[in-house]
């Protein structure tokens, strides 16, 4: 791996990439079952079924292919649809999800990614580029970002090269002069390369890399990021 000398700018996933979501995403889901269960019952039931679950949101998807890079809208469809079908009012699906919005938020940062951020927003500026519903600004990442863009509000979700190209537009830099960090070898990886970044592979697990192109640098932890760059 070169040095990366000309790197002036860094952007980085979140979810996986600097903190487990899948306990996020519990939690929140937990939050919303109480308000369900102390508002509207019936569709809280229907939650509790996992094949009806699963129904609902391939149906909602279906009819929303034009938002599927909108996580957040697409769930909220999902509650207003089970309210539907339990026979509750669907006006509450807008403040059901916003209990789950909120909790979403609740995020631990991997051991040491905290250390890294700083050293490397030391260096150079960091942009949050995700495919999710976090808002990295509310969470303890936000005080080591420059920017922040979300699928939701690009209107494309990674790896589509639009939202990287969001990214250098607001830094004013080249694709070549950003290196991107994420743990997704699609959309993350494979997808600012493609958009012309240089890129790293948070692969902690050691996953098989099924590109034909060249397995890109990849590391287990961003603390080796910083490390490399000298940050």
């Amino acid at each position: 791996m070169h040095p990366l000398s000309h790197i002036q700018a860094i952007t980085l996933d979140l979810d996986d990439t600097l903190w487990p979501v899948a306990p996020t995403i519990a939690g929140a889901e937990r939050d919303l079952l109480d308000w369900l269960l102390a508002h509207t019952p019936k569709t809280a039931e229907l939650t509790q079924q996992a094949e009806v679950k699963q129904a609902i949101r391939q149906v909602v998807v279906a009819k929303h292919t034009t938002k599927a890079h909108d996580l957040g809208y697409l769930r909220c469809e999902v509650i207003r649809e089970t309210m539907r079908q339990a026979g509750d009012d669907p006006q509450l699906a807008d403040k059901a999800y916003e209990i789950f919005h909120a909790a979403r938020q609740r995020v631990t940062l991997y051991d040491g990614v905290a250390e890294a951020l700083a050293r490397l927003s030391a260096k150079y500026r960091l942009v949050a580029i995700s495919n999710g519903t976090a808002d990295v600004f509310v969470t303890p990442a936000g005080p080591y970002f420059h920017a922040a863009f979300k699928a939701h509000e690009a209107g494309v979700a990674k790896p589509d090269a639009k939202i990287y190209q969001l990214a250098t537009s607001h830094l004013a830099l080249d694709a070549g002069q950003v290196l991107h960090v994420g743990d997704d070898a699609h959309a993350d990886a494979w997808g600012a390369r493609e958009a012309g970044f240089h890129s790293v592979w948070i692969n902690p697990q050691g996953h098989p890399w099924t590109h034909d192109s060249p397995q890109p640098w990849t590391v287990r932890h961003l603390t080796e990021v910083a490390d490399h760059l000298q940050a």
